[in-house]
């Protein structure tokens, strides 16, 4: 009976671990998506887009296996649409506003290459399906990694406008970078059994390598004592509840709805 308990266990705290990866990329490809049409060339608005797909894509592969591990019967369209505010775990600076070109521009480097260190390590896990999706989502990732970076360093170190708005980027969104590296109980719990992933190992690594492209983009590094965070805990800005409202409309309409 004791090993039972165990195992019903391990599948819940999978089952939490799972909603925060998954949240991580659909807040972050619903509000990619809030630009499709609004890019300023069309090669950008292309790969914006592209880009939220592919984050839509890796939500599709957590939430399935989430949904099957759930002690309930739901499926990932109940997982991605018919959750309160507080139970969505993404990180706060995933459902921060797409104010201008250079505050997507500031999220998504600062994200990508966080969310690139993360697959690295989870191709490492003792599941196996989890290893799964990360080998596939590792190639969208390099790809998306690559563009935010060059995109940095080209506003940066571009015209004296370019460069101020993304310097005001990176000091805004700065304050949000910390929470990457908070564990849940979730993750701590499953760091024992080798299936979820030690972010605070390659921490000193991520602000090495962001540091090194900020440099690189003549931009300076943010000097903060304090950060926010909560997101991963279900505490949030009030623009997550923005986000809800869009993403959750049909859903909440028109319930139990079949594609």
């Amino acid at each position: 009976m004791k090993v039972e308990e165990k195992q019903i266990d391990l599948k819940q705290t999978k089952h939490r671990y799972l909603l925060e990866l998954a949240d991580n990329s659909l807040i972050l490809g619903q509000r990619l998506g809030e630009l499709t049409g609004h890019g300023p060339t069309l090669e950008v608005d292309m790969a914006l887009t592209n880009i939220s797909l592919d984050l839509f894509g890796q939500v599709r592969s957590y939430f399935q296996y989430a949904a099957q591990l759930s002690k309930d019967e739901v499926s990932e369209d109940d997982l991605a649409f018919m959750r309160t505010e507080r139970n969505y775990y993404n990180l706060l600076l995933l459902e921060q506003p797409n104010r201008n070109f250079a505050y997507v521009i500031a999220r998504q480097f600062l994200y990508d290459h966080f969310h690139f260190m993360l697959l690295q390590q989870l191709q490492k896990s003792e599941d196996g399906t989890l290893v799964a999706i990360a080998n596939k989502s590792i190639k969208e990732s390099a790809y998306h990694k690559r563009f935010s970076s060059d995109w940095l360093v080209r506003l940066g170190d571009g015209t004296d406008e370019s460069h101020e708005k993304i310097q005001e980027a990176i000091d805004e969104l700065w304050k949000y970078t910390d929470e990457f590296f908070q564990q849940t109980e979730a993750e701590k719990e499953l760091i024992k059994k080798n299936i979820a992933v030690d972010v605070t190992q390659f921490k000193e690594d991520y602000y090495k390598i962001i540091g090194e492209y900020l440099k690189k983009a003549t931009l300076e590094i943010p000097e903060l004592k304090y950060f926010q965070s909560g997101g991963k805990e279900g505490r949030h800005t009030e623009h997550l509840g923005f986000i809800l409202t869009d993403l959750q409309y049909m859903q909440r309409t028109y319930p139990g709805m079949k594609w």
